[in-house]
């Protein structure tokens, strides 16, 4: 049965009132913020303030302390989001860690992103594919150094550092030298090469078709001919 004209004023109406009332309120509170504002403060200063500036007409010193009191009242704004921020990410932190297993898996990945993050980054040069810990057996790992030192002296060809961390707990992991024939280096980048870690491989960046795959792989194996 179709609404009869007076339900659908109603609900129109009701739908208006709702769009309008946070804005009625929102100028009420306003004006009345001004009002406490500009009849506390105003007083307080202009016998300080120079003659031509005490004879502006009050719709000059309206205008003013609404200014005055939009700024605080944004100033306030960031100040309570910057804290209240703060306190849900804590708080959801800690409710994650509370949570059996997964607050294990959270503290490792979140001590694995502080150690070697963003800003230390830097330090892994490039994502390589390291036979470990057999022979015939491969996993990611992040190459660190190139440069020769003492230890080189005592290896009989080119060795290059890697650290090869360990999953679920990437934070942890093994450091070596390794010839420089047995590393394999990959093109994915070092963010990716850590969600890959991360996830135990199950997040795996995007790779071309098979044909330019080939014809990468081939370039490699002439290159270390």
């Amino acid at each position: 049965m179709p609404e009869s004209r007076f339900k659908i004023l109603r609900n129109a109406f009701i739908t208006g009132m709702v769009l309008v009332a946070p804005l009625v309120v929102t100028i009420w509170a306003l004006k009345v913020i001004i009002g406490i504002v500009g009849g506390s403060i105003t007083p307080l200063f202009s016998p300080y303030l120079p003659e031509a500036l005490r004879l502006l007409p009050s719709l000059v010193w309206d205008i003013g302390i609404t200014v005055i009191v939009l700024a605080l009242v944004t100033l306030l704004g960031f100040v309570s989001r910057l804290f209240l921020g703060q306190f849900l990410g804590a708080l959801g932190e800690r409710l994650i860690q509370g949570i059996p297993g997964i607050g294990g898996f959270y503290n490792s990945v979140k001590q694995f992103i502080e150690t070697f993050g963003a800003k230390d980054r830097a330090q892994f040069n490039k994502v390589v594919l390291v036979q470990f810990p057999r022979a015939g057996a491969y996993t990611i790992g992040f190459l660190t150094n190139k440069v020769r030192g003492e230890p080189h002296v005592h290896l009989p060809v080119e060795h290059w550092a890697v650290f090869v961390p360990t999953c679920p707990s990437p934070v942890n992991g093994f450091f070596m030298f390794l010839p420089r024939t047995e590393i394999i280096e990959l093109e994915m980048s070092v963010t990716e090469g850590m969600k890959t870690v991360i996830s135990c491989g199950a997040v795996l960046p995007s790779w071309p078709d098979a044909a330019s795959a080939k014809a990468a792989l081939q370039s490699e194996s002439g290159k270390g001919k």
